[in-house]
C-alpha cells in the first residue's frame, strides 16, 4: 500500500463553496490534460486562449484558489502532482475573474521539470521561489517577472 505525501495544509479550510469550485476546477484540468495527449504545446495554447482576457490575479486570490485546490485534492497537494495543481489553480482563478501566469521550467542535471504559477509578485503556494532551480520553458503570457 503506497501513502501520498502532502506538501503542505492549507492555513484555513476553504468554505464549502470554494471547495466545490476547487474540485470542478481539479475535474477541468483533468480534462485539459487529457486533450492535449501529453503534447505541451496543445496545454500551452488551450491554457493561454482560456486565461486571455481577464485582470490579473491579486495574490491574495491566486493563495485561496491554491489553498482551495490543495485542499480539495489529495494528488494536487502531493509532491508529483504539479502539473494537475498548476493547470487547477490557473482554472480557478479565471473562474473567479483573474488570471495568474501559468509556468513550466524545466532543470538539468539531473533532468526535472516543475509547473507553477504565478502573478506579478512570484510564485504562489511554493515553499520555495522555483525560478531559482528552473528555466521557464512554457509561460501563458510574456509578462516578465519582477
Amino acid at each position: 500500500m503506497s501513502v501520498e505525501v502532502v506538501l503542505r495544509s492549507p492555513g484555513h479550510p476553504p468554505n464549502l463553496t470554494r471547495r466545490l469550485h476547487a474540485l470542478a476546477a481539479v475535474a477541468a484540468a483533468r480534462v485539459l490534460l487529457a486533450a492535449a495527449q501529453g503534447r505541451p504545446a496543445r496545454l500551452h495554447s488551450a491554457l493561454a486562449r482560456l486565461l486571455a482576457g481577464a485582470a490579473p490575479a491579486s495574490p491574495a486570490a491566486a493563495g485561496a484558489a491554491h489553498d482551495a485546490v490543495v485542499a480539495a485534492s489529495l494528488r494536487c497537494a502531493g509532491p508529483h502532482g504539479c502539473l494537475l495543481r498548476s493547470v487547477a489553480v490557473a482554472l480557478l482563478c479565471r473562474a473567479w475573474g483573474g488570471r495568474v501566469r501559468w509556468v513550466v521550467g524545466f532543470a538539468s542535471p539531473p533532468p526535472a521539470s516543475h509547473a507553477w504559477v504565478e502573478t506579478r509578485e512570484g510564485p504562489v503556494g511554493e515553499p520555495e521561489d522555483p525560478r531559482t532551480a528552473f528555466t521557464p520553458a512554457l509561460t501563458t503570457d510574456e509578462e516578465p517577472s519582477p
